[in-house]
This record gives structure tokens, C-alpha cells and sequence, in this order.
């Protein structure tokens, strides 16, 4: 994960926000590579969820499947958050350490108990250490090995290792647990509820009756709006609300690089249907979901799809599932890219109690057949199945997935993103900066920067020798280079160089944008 880091802030993917003064945690820039990717990823999404939904699919039943989309407030009035059980649920269990001032979720910290045996025989039997860590177990161990092995020499005997959650320890075993940070026993209070929701005020004043909050997720803004978008859209049911857009969560312990984040940006889909026909469509998108992923260069064993446990399901949830992909800081295990959860009629039942707006939809192709042909109706509160993914995640991701060490190239770093989400779509090289060459490349630039500059970047370079700018996009992930030489002068070609295999071949110089063209498809 550290070369990954190491690459994204050498090629201008990503950044720690305000670094010229030290940063500042659980905060992210993008830079212009960075900033493309995440565009492209965010306009994939777009297309195959709003514009094109499922590509053109049929949902269950034959059903056209239609999507339209939403821009929804960060700063929503209270009382939104109230409704949603936000302001008294959204919570997570906080430790402090007394001793060092630091802060770490309860579910994260983990207590590693070591039990020597080296004094097994005797009246006090088996010697108890403890240490602590955040995140997984195999971290967890791996923080602490130093530390085992110099046990197991002193008390000359081999200790076992038990791994737990710091919450599931005894009251009198925990204050045995060091802090993870400053290493001091017995200074770890007992886990404590902390709202996630950042907190700010509307209005000059700040008092308590200005109080509001930045929204931890995008959805609520589309439940808000469920009736304004019936009224005005002539959409009918089934049908989807699309919403992308800036989140905020106050992470109690932001890590894993952008993977946990203060900051982050979401892309939800909110598709109501009738309860009936619920499950079938909550399988369907779960499905369509998973290969979505696949289709934009995520497929493989890094990838699964992770059907989450009744007894771990949200109290009004029906079903919920997990797309999940294996990150270098979760193997082997995976984190959560995007979860497809059946809400169910929750949330629209809370909104319309607490606001005393009807959220009841009137369905005319329901009910009973009326003498004159026409169906007498139903009122029902629609279902709601929920796609929601992480950009950001998606983002990391890519990166991950993309990101290929070969020592026999230029460049023994490669970033091998689909082409559809590459930030830099292709390079044009004069081999030489003389001889006529620098035009020639100019005039294609420009030519292939009309046609394909809206969807990533057309790249330009004379400096430095061909294999070093060759190398440069290979770390930057640009699928295709197009080098102008002295064949290309006299014989109207050019060399084309594919980033995943190296290989290269000639083409004419009036081909390149169809070839380009041809490369670039969407799937």
C-alpha cells in the first residue's frame, strides 16, 4: 500500500489536504490525474445508472427500468436528521486514553492477550500480557510481533495469542490494555456513544435553535424529495432517484488512506417499487451492481459480492449485500465498496410521520378492474432498494486493482486502468525534437484533443528519451502512446505502443482517431 501512496502523490492522483501545514486527518485531495479518475468513474456511474440505466436492461418482469436524477442541499433543515434517527442513533462507540489525549473507535481497537505458559505448573498459572492495535487482527499481530518474540525469549516458552475487541474484554481485563498510542496501561476509558454527524449553525447567531448539521449520507435529501419528484417528473413506479454528491462523517479514527475519510463523496440510487415486487428487484440491482464493478476493470478473486447476515442487518432493513473488494490493507479479507441494502417502506413512513406529508403513492395500474376497464387504484408506501457505493472508494480501488509492478519495463510501475476510466486517454510523442517531427505531433495532438479531449486528457511531450515520457505514462496509466518518427514522414505512419503488453505496431497516421475510437468504447 505505501508504493500505491507513494505513486499517487509522485503522479498527481492524490494528496493530504492542507500539506503545507502539516495536513490534516481524514481529509483528501485530488490532484489533476486524480481529479480525471474520479471523474470518470463519477460519469460511469452516471451513464449507467441515469442516463442508460443497466445498460438498456429489462428489470424484473420485462419492466423498463427508468432513473432520474436529483442535486440534493449538504445542509438539510434538522429536523431531516431527527426523522432518520440520525441526530439519536448515528453513533459509534469512542475510547480515549486519559493519559495521551487520543481518540479511537471501540469496534477498531483491538487487545491482543498473551498467555505464557512458561509458569503453567505453578500455584499462579499462565502469565497474562497485554497489548493493543487498530485494525485487523492479522495488523494487529503483525504491530506487536517484536514484542511477542521478546516474550517468548524471556519467559522461554511459547505464548498464545488471543486476539479480541477491546468491548469484549472483562471490565478488570481492559484496564490491563495499553493505549495503542502513547503504550500506558489503565488510561483507556470505557467505550462511550459519539455522533458522527458534524455539527454547525445556520444564521448569525449560534444559539441552539440554529443548530444544523453537514449530512453524513445523500440519501435522505432523495426521501425528502420523493413527492416533489412524483408531482413534477410524471415518473411512475417502478423508478429510481439518482444522487451523487459530498458527504461527511466525524470518523472517530480515519484511516487506510482515503479507504475511511472525513470527507467523502457517495453515489446512490434510491429505487422504489411496489412492496410485492421488492425482493425481486432488490435482487436484480444486487446483481447488475456486481457487474458493474466487473465491466469497469474490478473482476477477479478481489472481488465478491457478500450477502450480510440477518442478525447484522439494520432493524428496518429486508436484505442487504456488499459488494466488496480485497484492498492491500484488508487482505486477505475485504472492505466494503458498495453496499445494496433493502430499506424496505422505512424511510418514507419516518419522513412522512415527523413532517405529517403524505408519502403514500396512488398506483393506477393497480386494484381491481373496473366496469369500464380501468383499474380502480391502489395507496401503498413504496419500497425502497438502495445501491449505494463509495466514490472515493471506487476510486482507491482502481488504483489498487491497477496498479502492477514489472522490473523488465521502462518503468517497473504500471497503472493498467480500463480505458474508460483512464485520466489520460493518449500521449503524442515526436521521437526527436527536430526534423520536422514536433509538428507533425502537434497537429495530431490537437486533432485527437477536438475529438477525445471531454472524457480525459491528450498528452504532448518531446522531453527526455521516448522509453522515459513512455515510462512516465505507464505510471500514469495512459493506455495508448502514439510516437511520430522518421517512418512517419516519408511513409504517412505511426508507432502506437499499448501500455498493458508494451507491444507496438504501425498504423496509418489518418487511422489514429478511428483506432483510438475503437479502443476508448465504453465496455
Amino acid at each position: 500500500m505505501d508504493e500505491i501512496m507513494s505513486l499517487c502523490k509522485r503522479r498527481g492522483f492524490i494528496y493530504q489536504a492542507s500539506e503545507i501545514y502539516g495536513g490534516i486527518n481524514g481529509f483528501w485531495d485530488y490532484g489533476p490525474l486524480g481529479a480525471q479518475l474520479k471523474k470518470n468513474l463519477r460519469d460511469a456511474w452516471w451513464e449507467d445508472m441515469i442516463m442508460l440505466p443497466c445498460w438498456g436492461k429489462k428489470g424484473p418482469g420485462g419492466e423498463k427500468v427508468r432513473n432520474v436524477p436529483v442535486e440534493t442541499c449538504i445542509i438539510q433543515n434538522p429536523k431531516v436528521w431527527e426523522a432518520s434517527g440520525h441526530v439519536g442513533g448515528f453513533n459509534d462507540p469512542m475510547i480515549d486514553c486519559k493519559a495521551c489525549k487520543s481518540r479511537f473507535r471501540a469496534d477498531h481497537l483491538m487487545a491482543i492477550e498473551f498467555v505464557s505458559d512458561a509458569y503453567r505448573d505453578t500455584k499462579e498459572g499462565p502469565e497474562h500480557f497485554y497489548y493493543s492495535g487498530i485494525g485487523s487482527e492479522q495488523e494487529v499481530i503483525e504491530a506487536n510481533q517484536k514484542k511477542l518474540d521478546k516474550l517468548n525469549k524471556a519467559r522461554g516458552g511459547e505464548a498464545r495469542k488471543l486476539v479480541k475487541p477491546f468491548i469484549d474484554l472483562s471490565i478488570e481485563s481492559r484496564k490491563l490494555v495499553p493505549c495503542p498510542s502513547c503504550d500506558q496501561k489503565g488510561q483507556l476509558t470505557e467505550p462511550r456513544q459519539f455522533n458522527l454527524m458534524f455539527k454547525t449553525y445556520v444564521g448569525a447567531t449560534a444559539s441552539e435553535d440554529d443548530i444544523a448539521y453537514l449530512r453524513p449520507e445523500t440519501a435522505q435529501g432523495v426521501f425528502v424529495n420523493f413527492k416533489n419528484v412524483v408531482d413534477t417528473s410524471r415518473v411512475k413506479i417502478p423508478f429510481g432517484i439518482g444522487n451523487t454528491g459530498k458527504s461527511f462523517r466525524n470518523e472517530v479514527t480515519p484511516r487506510n488512506f482515503t479507504f475511511r475519510s472525513r470527507e467523502f463523496e457517495q453515489m446512490e440510487l434510491e429505487f422504489f417499487c411496489h412492496p410485492d415486487e421488492s425482493m425481486q428487484w432488490f435482487e436484480f440491482w444486487r446483481e447488475f451492481r456486481m457487474k458493474w464493478w466487473e465491466s469497469i476493470g474490478l473482476a477477479g478473486d478481489n472481488l465478491r459480492l457478500y450477502d450480510t447476515p440477518k442478525k447484522d442487518l439494520a432493524h428496518y432493513a429486508m436484505a442487504g449485500s456488499d459488494v466488496e473488494y480485497r484492498f492491500p490493507f484488508t487482505a486477505p479479507g475485504f472492505g466494503e465498496l458498495e453496499g445494496v441494502a433493502h430499506r424496505g417502506s422505512y424511510d418514507l413512513e419516518q419522513h412522512e410521520k415527523h413532517s405529517k406529508v403524505k408519502m403514500k403513492y396512488f398506483d393506477t395500474d393497480r386494484g381491481e378492474l373496473l366496469p369500464n376497464g380501468s383499474k380502480k387504484g391502489e395507496w401503498y408506501t413504496p419500497h425502497c432498494v438502495e445501491p449505494a457505493a463509495g466514490l472515493d472508494r471506487g476510486v482507491l480501488a482502481i488504483l489498487c486493482e491497477s496498479y502492477t509492478k514489472d522490473a523488465s519495463r521502462p518503468s517497473p510501475e504500471i497503472m493498467r486502468f480500463h480505458p474508460r476510466l483512464a485520466p489520460i486517454k493518449a500521449a503524442v510523442f515526436p521521437l526527436v525534437n527536430k526534423d520536422g517531427m514536433p509538428e507533425v505531433a502537434e497537429k495530431l495532438y490537437e486533432e485527437l484533443s477536438a475529438r477525445f479531449g471531454k472524457s480525459g486528457f491528450i498528452e504532448t511531450d518531446a522531453k527526455q528519451s521516448i522509453g522515459k515520457r513512455y515510462a512516465r505514462m505507464d505510471e500514469a496509466g495512459c493506455p495508448y502512446c502514439f510516437t511520430v518518427d522518421g517512418e512517419t514522414l516519408t511513409a504517412q505512419t505511426v508507432t502506437v505502443r499499448d501500455r498493458d503488453t508494451g507491444a507496438q505496431e504501425r498504423i496509418g497516421l489518418d487511422k489514429v482517431s478511428g483506432f483510438l475510437d475503437e479502443k476508448l468504447g465504453m465496455r
